[in-house]
């Protein structure tokens, strides 16, 4: 299995929210935005395993801005994990107010994603080459950021 890097995965998913993501306030749903960010994983894990994937958990999203109707959401996923069948997938989350060309930074979630065999099964995923101080940084941190979700179930 031939090791990837990072590039080889990354997206950007960016979506027009429409009144039937939000509201009756005009505010995209929650719900709404956490499923693009399932979808945003879901093509980066895939991405780099070309295997079903799915999704094992997902860290806290704390929204910091709201997002509205006629904004662009634009989610920025990439792989900086890997095991032996799971992938750690950091989703960066923005909205655009597009008539005003300010874009505002909404958060950011982590998720683990597991790749499956044909049966269903956890499956080997390739390695992950790390080329920059940046990609090196991140991915320890979110090493330390499943480090330390594990040790909160499991306590």
């Amino acid at each position: 299995m031939k090791a990837k890097s990072i590039a080889e995965s990354a997206t950007t998913l960016s979506v027009v929210m429409m009144p039937q993501d939000a509201n009756h306030y005009g505010s995209v749903h929650g719900g709404t935005i956490l499923k693009l960010v399932d979808e945003a994983a879901f093509v980066v894990a895939t991405k780099h395993a070309r295997k079903n994937v799915v999704v094992a958990s997902m860290d806290h999203i704390e929204f910091k801005h709201p997002v509205n109707v006629g904004d662009l959401l634009t989610l920025k996923a990439s792989l900086y994990h890997v095991g032996m069948t799971s992938m750690d997938v950091e989703v960066g989350i923005e909205t655009e107010k597009i008539k005003q060309g300010k874009i505002l930074k909404v958060g950011s979630s982590y998720l683990t994603m597991v790749a499956l065999d044909e049966l269903g099964k956890p499956a080997r995923v390739p390695r992950l080459i790390l080329k920059t101080k940046e990609e090196i940084a991140k991915s320890k941190d979110i090493r330390q950021k499943r480090q330390r979700r594990i040790a909160h179930f499991n306590g």
